[in-house]
């Protein structure tokens, strides 16, 4: 998943969708132990985007919390 398609989500979508790819992963992780997954890239592809995701949610809390504290100030 992109960068560009991830900031275009909304914040609910986000957090949605970040719940998806952690029970994907866990599913992954899973078949991998059972050596099913042929693809072990996967793995890494999966931790990466919900590390993005993450990463554009907390952006968008802190500038949240910045515009709110230069109002009060």
């Amino acid at each position: 998943m992109k960068i560009h398609e991830i900031r275009e989500m909304k914040d609910d979508e986000l957090v949605k969708r970040i719940e998806e790819e952690e029970k994907n992963l866990v599913d992954l992780r899973f078949s991998h132990q059972l050596k099913q997954l042929t693809n072990t890239a996967k793995l890494k592809i999966a931790k990466k985007d919900i590390a993005k995701m993450k990463t554009v949610l907390k952006e968008r809390e802190l500038t949240k919390m910045k515009v709110s504290t230069e109002s009060k100030g």
